[in-house]
């Protein structure tokens, strides 16, 4: 007996086994089932197919994408140190950056400590104003308040970067030329610049964080007799600590990975910063400045990569901190 006579066996026996005969069915009778239809893959099947299939494909892509990339910058980041033979210690402690003059004028500590001046001091600035704006957002203004509030962070976060870096040139150096002297450019106006620009991530973040806090907490907390400060101080924060600072991790990435605006506001000179007014330059403003300016393969471009794997290995990690955060909030 073949396939097709089971098929027409397994047929016969479904419709004389049901319950509620169907009339239809009843009346086409077996003879008249169509076994090759059956036995092929349908339309929605084929479709899951193909569904299956580019999905897999788009996977592949995105990974040996991703793989290209980290290797590319790996590469000839590290032919700096296997090439040019520079000592990696001396690489991230000298500040002496002239990579044209050998491999014993290639230190990158003076970018390094103001790359991490900058990002902190303004994810410092822009936290406290971040949670404050949430907290308004989500637990006090009204429904329209909120959303008039969400689209100007929305706002915010579309104006291009060279835009926030045009304000500060015009705004914050001349503002801050006249309040501490000097030439007004340094880590103090890449901070106000930067915390303009990481208050929408860190904020959109935070009201994301905060709503999801279930209500049955906040109603707990008020049935305690709880005021509405203490419910948002003692349950809603704390609650919504590991987000909270999830997203503090996020706009701090942002802030490391900024070239443009800091670029415009900075001063762009390779020195280690003495105080919060003295020009400086942070490893992307460098890479932005100097890449055009060197030969492909040369020391001073293969220093330039360098900085480049600095900043992909520092992405690495603001990665990890937020998994490990993340995960510490699921415990």
């Amino acid at each position: 007996m073949d396939k097709k006579d089971n098929l027409k066996k397994v047929v016969e026996t479904a419709l004389a086994e049901q319950k509620v005969p169907h009339v239809k069915l009843k009346r086409l009778g077996t003879e008249k089932v169509d076994i090759e239809k059956l036995t092929k893959p349908s339309k929605e099947t084929r479709q899951e197919y193909w569904g299956k299939g580019l999905t897999s494909a788009a996977i592949i892509l995105i990974i040996v994408l991703v793989a290209s990339i980290i290797g590319f910058i790996a590469v000839h980041g590290l032919a700096t140190f296997f090439q040019d033979h520079v000592n990696v210690f001396h690489f991230l402690t000298s500040s002496d950056w002239e990579p044209s003059e050998g491999k014993n004028h290639v230190g990158a500590a003076a970018m390094i400590v103001t790359s991490f001046a900058v990002t902190i001091l303004a994810a410092l600035v822009a936290t406290p104003f971040a949670i404050a704006v949430a907290l308004f957002m989500t637990e006090y203004s009204s429904k329209k308040g909120g959303k008039f509030l969400q689209s100007v962070m929305e706002l915010l976060v579309g104006i291009p970067s060279v835009v926030y870096g045009f304000l500060g040139l015009t705004i914050i150096v001349p503002v801050m030329r006249n309040l501490f002297g000097g030439t007004g450019f340094g880590i103090l106006s890449a901070t106000l610049v930067l915390f303009v620009m990481v208050l929408p991530t860190i904020t959109s973040l935070t009201v994301d964080s905060l709503k999801a806090v279930p209500k049955h907490y906040r109603q707990a907390s008020l049935a305690l007799g709880a005021t509405h400060w203490q419910t948002i101080y003692k349950v809603v924060l704390r609650v919504a600590t590991p987000r909270i600072m999830t997203a503090v991790i996020f706009g701090m990435a942002r802030a490391f990975g900024e070239a443009l605006a800091v670029q415009m506001v900075i001063g762009n000179a390779v020195l280690m910063p003495y105080n919060l007014v003295s020009p400086s330059a942070t490893l992307t403003s460098q890479l932005t400045s100097q890449m055009g300016n060197t030969v492909m393969g040369t020391l001073p471009n293969n220093a330039l990569w360098s900085l480049a794997l600095l900043l992909l290995i520092m992405a690495l990690v603001f990665n990890f901190l937020v998994r490990l955060i993340g995960k510490k909030g699921q415990n």
